[in-house]
């Protein structure tokens, strides 16, 4: 029963045109060009530093803002409460949805890290487990607030919602720029932040071959709990 409703979750959501541009085409896009133009001031080779960054942003991408939207409008359609009223049992709904996730984000990662390899990225092979382990973190963080944002708001405003999120996250939450670039106090609130820690957590695993840091551990472990306790707690099936 997992399996089929996981991969029926993945399908939806491979086929669905607006999140193949949000968690695939987009990030493409930007590995490319960050790379490629000169706009942003970032060390030689320039792919290097890129490549966390755009990683974490697949990750935001499919666990929070595409997730959150697809709940927030499944509620509207009654899809979720149709899918109740049926032998799944609520968990399992949770469960195959988090599976699709994941298995979005492994087509993400393989995909953006075969365009890194043409664009000359070499990871560093010690942290390539840090860099998966960090990653599964960022999921759970960010699949935690999109259930919670799909999951308790009405979808006209979850889309209005995720999307500013997604783009105030990614301009000034850690991902394009630095935390350690970002003004003093800017910097502090985005290292407390998601995409802040799953950025810098991605940095130090395939830049420096170091672990994450305990900082973005205990960052991305904190989200994902509290808010995933929020969730158990308020989310609604219409």
């Amino acid at each position: 029963m997992l399996l089929v409703q996981a991969g029926t979750e993945t399908r939806l959501a491979l086929r669905h045109g607006e999140q193949a541009l949000l968690t695939l085409l987009i990030p493409i896009a930007l590995l490319v060009g960050l790379t490629v133009l000169r706009v942003v001031p970032l060390p030689e080779p320039r792919v290097a530093s890129v490549v966390p960054s755009i990683l974490a942003l697949a990750v935001m991408s499919t666990a929070f803002t595409s997730q959150a939207i697809a709940l927030g409008f499944d509620r509207r359609y009654g899809v979720i409460r149709r899918l109740a009223a049926t032998a799944l049992p609520r968990w399992l709904l949770v469960a195959g949805r988090l599976a699709a996730v994941l298995a979005v984000v492994v087509v993400q990662m393989v995909l953006l890290g075969a365009i890194a390899a043409v664009l000359g990225w070499q990871p560093s092979v010690a942290g390539l487990g840090w860099a998966l382990l960090t990653i599964l973190l960022g999921c759970a963080a960010f699949g935690a607030l999109g259930i919670l944002l799909g999951g308790t708001l009405r979808s006209d405003i979850v889309l209005a919602v995720a999307n500013l999120v997604w783009f105030v996250l990614l301009l000034a939450g850690g991902i394009v720029i630095p935390v350690d670039q970002l003004p003093a106090g800017l910097g502090a609130v985005a290292s407390l932040l998601p995409s802040g820690a799953l950025a810098e957590g991605l940095r130090a695993a395939l830049v420096d071959g170091t672990g994450p840091g305990v900082g973005p551990v205990l960052v991305l472990a904190a989200w994902a709990v509290v808010a995933g306790g929020v969730a158990v707690r308020t989310v609604k099936l219409r």
